[in-house]
């Protein structure tokens, strides 16, 4: 690269990176070396690739087979809300992220405010609005009538959508089953814990049998932790036993507590530890090197033994997804400058800097561009990205600048979040 004026630009975002991650090191946090294992990773997603698996939002969600139509429209525009009866939990997981919501500690002791939640939703989709609703925790399993509350309360508000339900399974019996699904729940996901003792594990199996008798769907989801393949390949030949309709084999995080519990099994954080930088709202925290390689091992391997049911690879970033296609998606149309881009959902622009600027600028006029949005004190020009092409062959390095939505007290405003050369 030789531009002088985005060299510079590029090393301001890196410092806000690496200030990020130094705060967290003083800490005590790990970080793997950077870009630690991405050849391999690279690698593993080009062999899904050869083999079919589709490769969705920008490649943060990976594909085989069936997938729950509650994870097509989690980064969808249907409409998908989720909603919690309680934060009560008999488990106590040291990678659980529930902590980090606000109001957690009064949600365990009087329970959630779902019926606000639900009136809300109405609200804004109006009737039958929501493609999906989701009932989540602490364990729904707890507090089982204000659940069968919530799903017949939903039902009657939102008579099309699909109604799933997360659970670590312990708690499940026939009777819990029956009313379940008298309630119209259509799918029901459980949670394996690999570090739980077998008998526990067995437990939870035995509960994904009951449900398999009165659920339409049922699902796997679960963290995957590093180093515990043996144990997953288990996992994966009884629940095709089973008879599961799918896993979503979800990137581990360490939600900014219990790092000790991290330490001490020697986990590192991965580095970068996002495709973007940001400060995304989903409260998940940061992801564990070693687990997304994991997964796609997981997913090959499903492929190569012919596993029965569907794999969905959902990583952090995935998670990130959803929360910018809501940010975004009506800011695509604020200005000609910015789209929106379908697969990872920020708003883009190109943008030429320095001594680039006029070079660039005549091939863009004579390409017919007519909107541009010149800065003198960044030395840059920012022109719609569908005009890139003009700047082939001419000698400049553009760039593709990354914006997100937000708003204040102020009203709504786009903030520049990253820049990438083209090509990078």
């Amino acid at each position: 690269m030789r531009n002088k004026v985005l060299q510079s630009e590029m090393r301001e975002y890196k410092k806000g990176g690496y200030a990020y991650l130094n705060a967290l090191r003083e800490k005590g946090i790990a970080f793997a070396e950077a870009g630690a294992n991405q050849a391999r990773i690279d690698e593993l997603r080009e062999q899904l690739r050869e083999k079919g698996a589709q490769f969705k939002n920008a490649g943060a969600s990976i594909v085989w087979g069936w997938q729950s139509l509650a994870c097509v429209e989690c980064t969808g525009n249907r409409g998908s809300e989720t909603f919690s009866t309680t934060f009560k939990c008999h488990r106590d997981c040291y990678f659980c992220f529930n902590y980090n919501v606000a109001d957690y500690d009064k949600f365990v002791r009087e329970g959630c405010p779902w019926r606000d939640g639900i009136d809300d939703a109405e609200r804004r989709y109006g009737h039958d609005g929501l493609a999906v609703i989701g009932l989540t925790g602490g364990e729904p399993l707890l507090m089982l009538n204000d659940s069968i509350a919530l799903l017949e309360d939903a039902g009657k508000r939102f008579p099309s959508a699909h109604k799933r339900m997360y659970t670590s399974g312990d708690l499940l019996t026939e009777e819990g089953a029956v009313r379940l699904e008298e309630a119209g729940l259509d799918e029901i996901r459980f949670s394996v814990k690999q570090d739980d003792p077998l008998e526990r594990q067995e437990r939870v199996l035995a509960a994904m049998e009951v449900a398999k008798r009165h659920i339409p769907s049922i699902m796997v989801e679960m963290p995957i932790i590093p180093n515990t393949e043996h144990r997953m390949h288990e996992l994966f030949e009884r629940w095709g036993q089973i008879g599961i309709d799918g896993v979503n084999l979800l990137e581990f995080c360490f939600p900014f507590h219990s790092w000790e519990e991290y330490e001490k099994r020697g986990f590192e954080i991965r580095n970068p530890p996002f495709d973007v930088m940001y400060d995304y709202g989903y409260s998940g925290g940061l992801p564990v090197a070693g687990s997304e390689e994991l997964c796609l091992e997981l997913m090959l391997w499903g492929i190569d033994h012919d596993v029965p049911f569907g794999m969905h690879y959902c990583s952090l970033d995935n998670k990130h997804r959803s929360e910018m296609r809501l940010r975004n998606e009506r800011g695509a149309s604020m200005t000609p400058i910015l789209s929106f881009d379908e697969g990872d959902f920020f708003l883009k622009c190109g943008k030429v800097y320095g001594d680039d600027r006029e070079a660039a600028y005549d091939a863009l006029v004579s390409a017919g561009c007519g909107d541009f949005m010149p800065n003198d004190a960044e030395q840059s020009i920012a022109f719609p990205l569908a005009y890139l092409p003009a700047l082939e062959g001419i000698g400049v390095e553009p760039a593709i600048a990354f914006h997100v939505l937000e708003s204040d007290e102020q009203g709504s405003f786009v903030r520049e979040v990253a820049i990438r050369p083209v090509g990078e």
